[in-house]
Formats: C-alpha cells, structure tokens, sequence
C-alpha cells in the first residue's frame, strides 16, 4: 500500500511539474488534464497504429485506425492552445470533453469484443471530469457516458449479444459517479466548515492582536517618558530591557496581523519600480538594534538594481527572513545580497549558524513550526516568519528556495523578481534625529485618541518634546489652530480617523498635515483614507519612529506654506 500511494504520489507530481512548466502556474487543472490527454492518445498511437501497421489489427475499422492517428495530434494541439492562451476557458473546455467522449463512444459502438475493455477509459474520463472541474461537470459527464453505453449498444454486436455487461456498464457509469458526486459533497462541506473556522481565526488574531496593540503601546510611550526623567544608570538600563521586550512583543502582534491579513484575502500587490538598495538599507536599519543585542555582524552588499515589486511586502518578507537568522545565528555573520538568475534578480540573505537538518528544511515553512529540540534555549516568536514569506511570495509570483548545511549555515533566496529600466520611485525618508531636536519644539498638534491610557502617554510624550498638545477622545467639537493632527482609526460610534481628519480640515479651511496610528492592518486603513500622504503608523509605534514622522510632517507642511506664500498675489480692481 505504502508503495502504491509513492508511485501515485510520484505519477501526481509529474503532471503536476508538465502542467506548471507549461503555463507557469501550478493551479491549471485544465493544463493537467491536456497533458493526460497526450499521454493517453499517445499509448494508444504506439499499442494500435504499428501493430496494425504489422497485421495484428487486420479486424481493426479504418476509422478507428484513423481516430488513432488524429487524436494524438488534435491533443498536442489544445496542450499548444492552452500554453499559449492560458487562463480558465469553460468553452474550450467544453470542445475538448465533447471531443474526448464522443471519440470513446465511436470506439466502443465499433471495434467490437476487442474494444471492450476501453469502457474503462471512460469511466476515468467521466470521473476525472467530476473530481477537476466539480459536480456539475460531473453530472454533465455522467450523461453524456449513458449516452456513449446507449449508442455502443445500438452498433456493437457483442454488446447487443450480451445485454447483461450493457446493464453492467450502465449501472457502473451511474453508482461510481454517485458515490463520487457524494464524497465531493462532504468535501465541500468540510472545506467550507474549514474555510469557516479560519476565518473565524482570522478575525480573532486580529482582534486579540489589535486589543493587545493598545496598552503595548502605551506601555511603549510611557518608558520613553521615563527615558526623559532624571534616573540612575541602573534604572535606564531597567528600561532598556523594558523596551527590548517590547520590541519582541511588537514583532509578534506584527506577525499575527500579517498572518490574519493574509488570511481575509484583502493583500493586493502595489507594485512600483523600487531600487533594492533602498529597501536593503530599511531592512538593516530596522535590525540592527536587534542584530547589535545578539552579537551579530549584520552586512548589506551594493546592489543598484531596480526591481518591479511592492515596497511593503517585499521588505516585510525580507524583514521576516533577517529576523528569523539573527534569532538562530546568534553571534556569527549575517549577510544580504543580490544576484542575477535568468534575467530576474535574486535577493539572498546568508547565515553562518548552524544550519538546518534536511528532516526540517521543508517543514520551516509551515505556519507555527519551529524547530526545537530537548535542552534547546528559548528563541522569541511563534513560528510564523518563514511561513508569511511563502504566502506572500506565493502571491507575488516570487520562489522562495532554502539551502542549508548542519554546522555551517543556512542561505535563504527570493527569486524572480523582475528587473526594471525605469527610474525607482522615491521613498518617504524620515528625517534624521538631529534635525528632530529643535524642528517640533513648539508644534500644536491635535491628538485625538479614544484609548484613555494611550491618549495620556501619547500626550505626555509630546508635551515632553515641546508640543502644545490638545488632547482628545473623539473628534473635537472646536479646533482653535493646530499644525498637525494625529488621530487613531478607530474612534467609537461609528467614527474614524479619517472622518476625524476630514473634519477638523473643514473647520480650519485648510489642509492640516496628519498623520493615522492604528493596531489594524495599514491596507485597509489606507482604502480608507482620502488623501494619499498621510502616513500610517502601526501601533505599537516606537517613540523615535513617531518623533521622526512628525517632524517630516511639520517640515512637509511649512514646505507647502513657502510656497504659497511665494506665489504673487493679483491685484483685484
């Protein structure tokens, strides 16, 4: 049994690699069957037409004989087809069953006692119609096979000499497909129910992940207040370690809320000309405090490419993948680079760690596995990483491959990105730390809040760096003046930041600069949001991360107002 289901496993695998290599997805169920198709029409070319060629099939009807002849051909014609316009086509595939059916019941209604054993054949056709393309497709097949018996019966001698193998193949081609038609059903009961509780998982990651977001992020503001305070050297470095663990908390509510977003459905690839540099640099920017506390020697090599992709996914897959070698590299080298594959740009990042036992290379990518050992030291997260960058990879056309040594180290590899000639579209740069020291003292910012404890430590933060603050839980009922307004997204009764945002610039009569913090996934606060330049922070947001988007904002918005102000103004007469 064991050897049965590795050979139908392999022959699964094959078809599956013809039909891929063919139309470059993985999912061509119509691909799949084509290739069957050649296959089959192909074994009876070589069985029929040289035997007949060398007088074994002297009984064999010319037509036959020519329907073997053509149908190999008319196969390699709709693989062609199918390769060359790829895609989901219910009208061609409705040619090509009417074709295979038909070309059955000819063969059965005339080649006689020999023939016979073809019914087979059909069978499987009606079957494997049902099983790739769903019960409907089964039924219409199924008929269409009563119909082949029914013709047959009227034509071949044998079978009108033998009623009882008709009402044989009769009751064949009816309780085989309804046997199948009721697993199907149960199937897709069960997929549903599935489908059903991962979204109901779903939306409780995302609801655990957005609640839990609110205090971390408080508790986040608050430490960076305590920073400010006079403390012992002893007492700042309790609040590093306060605000190292809640950089480990942040990466994992991060990774939930990836893990739920992807699962709704709603990621749409944005895809812009990106130079890889840029996203490299953010990627060793965002690690190096982590890389710095494991002892690591985290390297970028120059690369001046310009790749067609999505900023946010890509740098998050890549963001996940260096984590993921600090974590199990601790004090040994890790670098990033690019090459070029096939015209492509390959992105790899290496580690000389440990490495990873081949029994465990494949299963790294699966959701919550992680590989543990007795006596193992505890490594941060749940297991998630590796698995985000599948998916996303997955639905950005990109291969992720793993190569690994025990004893010498593990190098990761997204492949597949395209390359382009186009310039790359310009990031949002914050601005350095130094130029924030002076550039927000005296800001009036508008801090609307529905969160008590978050609202207090957001405002006591910015009252610290030399903001006037006017601190709010809903949108104000009067704005006096302000220079920007940070809003949550979610701010109760039916109201959001946006709403929020959109008000208090119709009370000023002018376009106030802001800025949006929300635990929720920053795509679907962004489909939200009117006005494409306002940045989106995902909480819990690290005070220097908030610090520096206020200052662009500020620096953004007295920009505009140099501008204006140098426009020369027409006399009204």
């Amino acid at each position: 049994m064991a050897s049965k289901d590795r050979v139908t496993a392999g022959l699964s695998r094959v078809l599956d690699r013809l039909s891929a290599a063919s139309t470059g997805r993985e999912d061509g169920e119509d691909m799949k069957q084509a290739v069957v198709r050649i296959i089959v029409s192909g074994i009876a070319f070589v069985s029929v037409v040289p035997g007949t060629l060398a007088g074994y099939w002297q009984d064999l009807p010319h037509g036959i004989l020519l329907l073997f002849v053509t149908y190999l051909p008319f196969s390699c014609v709709v693989w062609w087809w199918m390769r060359t316009h790829p895609g989901e086509q219910p009208w061609r595939r409705t040619i090509a069953i009417v074709c295979d059916i038909p070309s059955l019941t000819y063969t059965l209604a005339n080649g006689g006692a020999g023939m016979m054993p073809l019914f087979a054949l059909l069978l499987w056709v009606t079957v494997g119609n049902g099983l790739r393309f769903g019960p409907r497709i089964l039924i219409a097949s199924t008929a269409m096979a009563l119909v082949s018996i029914a013709v047959a019966a009227l034509f071949n001698d044998y079978m009108r000499q033998n009623p009882y193998i008709v009402v044989t193949l009769i009751a064949t081609a009816v309780l085989v497909p309804a046997y199948i038609f009721v697993l199907m059903k149960r199937v897709q009961r069960a997929y549903i129910a599935a489908q059903e509780a991962n979204l109901s998982k779903s939306r409780f990651l995302a609801q655990a992940s957005h609640d839990l977001r609110q205090p971390v992020h408080a508790i986040s503001l608050f430490t960076a207040c305590l920073r400010d305070a006079d403390l012992r050297q002893s007492e700042l470095g309790m609040v590093d370690n306060i605000d190292r663990s809640l950089q480990s908390i942040s990466r994992l509510f991060k990774s939930l809320l990836d893990v739920s977003t992807l699962d709704s459905g709603k990621v749409v690839p944005r895809y812009e000309a990106v130079a890889i540099a840029d996203i490299l640099d953010d990627v060793l920017q965002q690690n190096t405090d982590m890389a710095q506390a494991n002892d690591c020697k985290l390297g970028v090599s120059n690369c001046k490419s310009v790749v067609i992709t999505d900023r946010t996914l890509i740098t998050t897959m890549l963001q996940n993948i260096v984590s993921n070698a600090i974590k199990y590299a601790p004090g040994r080298a890790i670098m990033i680079g690019c090459r070029r594959e096939s015209g492509m740009l390959s992105v790899q990042v290496y580690d000389q760690g440990p490495g990873i036992s081949p029994e465990h290379q494949q299963r790294v990518f699966e959701e919550f596995y992680q590989i543990r050992a007795r006596g193992d030291r505890d490594i941060e997260g749940v297991g998630l990483g590796l698995s985000i960058v599948k998916r996303l990879a997955q639905l950005m056309d990109l291969r992720v491959r793993l190569r690994s040594t025990p004893g010498r180290g593990t190098c990761v590899t997204l492949a597949g990105l395209p390359i382009s000639s186009r310039n790359a579209t310009a990031p949002r740069r914050a601005p350095r730390a130094a130029d924030t020291a002076s550039g927000i003292d005296g800001l009036r910012i508008l801090l609307v809040e529905d969160d008590d404890a978050v609202l207090r430590a957001t405002a006591s933060l910015l009252q610290k760096w030399g903001c006037e603050v006017q601190a709010e839980t809903g949108v104000p009922a009067v704005v006096t003046s302000c220079d920007l307004v940070i809003a949550d997204f979610d701010l109760g009764e039916g109201t959001t930041g946006s709403d929020c945002i959109e008000t208090v610039r119709r009370m000023l009569g002018r376009s106030v600069p802001a800025v949006v913090m929300s635990g929720h996934d920053p795509g679907r606060v962004r489909d939200e949001l009117d006005d494409d330049d306002i940045p989106i922070l995902s909480k819990p947001v690290r005070p220097a991360e908030l610090r520096s988007v206020i200052m662009a904002a500020a620096m953004e918005a007295a920009g505009r107002t140099r501008e204006q102000a140098a426009i020369p103004q027409s006399d009204s007469r």
